[in-house]
């Protein structure tokens, strides 16, 4: 995401000082520039007296809770134990921090990180949904995401279960970037099932996360952590999401800070369909591919994308599950249903769909539904 290069609210190595000021309820980051401006400096204002800290305009409550909280913190040992985690600290006017980011009302002032943004993460776009999705909200979250991966967007989510994580794999598949902002500590995996994800994601983006390391997921955290998601992103696609979705807070923030909001249509008897269709009635933009994004925003197509609608197999037994999954109807097929009409033993059935898993030949949907992957052919555009 551009990086802000030595803003003027950040002078090196007083990145500890940061850390301990984020930990003080109550201090963001109008109050932080304001000690900075009185002390000279961070540091300066964290050795400071409690006469001194009332002088330079903090409240009262303030100046007895950094008073309370400055003894039970050791920010040299605080500063190595991210350290030892492979935690790097993203400080606002810092060299690392992502300027749309800056820009959004209520950003944190400090951010942990895993992984590494790049400058070329600018072009993001965040990806929510409903952690029950459908079938069809797999697929269209992948289709869409493979796509723009492939265009140079970085795909933004929350790592949850369903939508986020179909979006993250669907960056990935394609060798595109992906970052996951969490409501815990980024040495946290949740959910637990995500552990090979995550690490995929720093290895190829970045998590990151307002909560320090350590911190466990909780209800109260996610909410907030989606004013980043959208607060780093150019736009919000919602997939799959009820009227009562978080997913929609999202939507909520992307508004307040500018961003365009999108998002994919969906059958109207189903109520993971509710929350899209009602966005869409109340103006948000239609989404059915990924160059109804490029257009929007007006994004020259780096690469050409040629959809290969047959994808062989390695043998008989591949190639004959891959014919009854191209002829089905994009839902996928269960297991059984594949045992019955290939004719083969359900062993061998199960047996060769996890091999062509491995191999990116076919998608598991859950609930023992499998279909084909998408396979895109790129060519370098002109």
């Amino acid at each position: 995401m551009p990086l802000v290069e030595n803003g003027n609210d950040f002078v090196p190595n007083e990145e500890k000082y940061w850390l301990g000021f984020s930990r003080i309820t109550g201090i963001g980051i109008v109050r932080l520039r304001r000690l900075m401006t009185y002390f000279e400096g961070l540091g300066n204002a964290w050795r400071a007296g409690a006469g001194d800290l009332l002088a330079s305009g903090l409240e009262p409550k303030l100046v007895e809770r950094t008073i309370a909280v400055r003894p039970t913190l050791n920010l040299d040992r605080e500063m190595a134990r991210l350290q030892e985690l492979g935690v790097s600290l993203l400080i606002q006017g810092g060299p690392s921090y992502p300027t749309r980011l800056a820009q959004a009302e209520g950003a944190p002032p400090l951010l942990y990180c895993k992984g590494k943004l790049l400058e070329q993460d600018d072009l993001a776009l965040a990806v929510v949904g409903t952690r029950q999705a459908t079938a069809y909200g797999k697929q269209a979250t992948s289709q869409i995401c493979s796509d723009l991966a492939a265009q140079g967007f970085t795909i933004v989510s929350g790592l949850a279960k369903g939508i986020d994580t179909a979006a993250h794999r669907a960056a990935l598949e394609v060798g595109g970037r992906t970052v996951a902002v969490l409501g815990c500590g980024v040495d946290v995996i949740y959910p637990s099932e995500n552990r090979t994800l995550m690490a995929q994601v720093i290895e190829h983006g970045a998590v990151l996360s307002e909560y320090p390391p350590g911190t466990q997921p909780d209800s109260s955290n996610f909410p907030p952590r989606n004013r980043i998601i959208s607060g780093i992103s150019t736009g919000v696609l919602v997939v799959e999401a009820g009227i009562k979705s978080g997913a929609l807070i999202t939507v909520s923030f992307a508004t307040e800070q500018g961003r365009d909001v999108y998002a994919v249509p969906g059958s109207i008897f189903s109520k993971m369909s509710d929350g899209p269709n009602r966005l869409i009635r109340d103006g948000a933009r239609v989404v059915t591919c990924a160059s109804d994004i490029l257009e929007d925003l007006q994004v020259r197509p780096l690469v050409d994308l040629v959809e290969v609608k047959e994808l062989r197999g390695d043998n008989e037994v591949e190639r004959l599950l891959l014919r009854l999954l191209n002829s089905g109807s994009g839902e996928g097929l269960h297991i059984d249903e594949l045992g019955q009409e290939s004719g083969l033993p359900i062993a061998t059935v199960s047996s060769t769909l996890t091999m062509m898993e491995l191999k990116g030949m076919v998608n598991h949907l859950g609930a023992m539904k499998y279909a084909a992957a998408r396979y895109t052919r790129t060519t370098r555009g002109v």
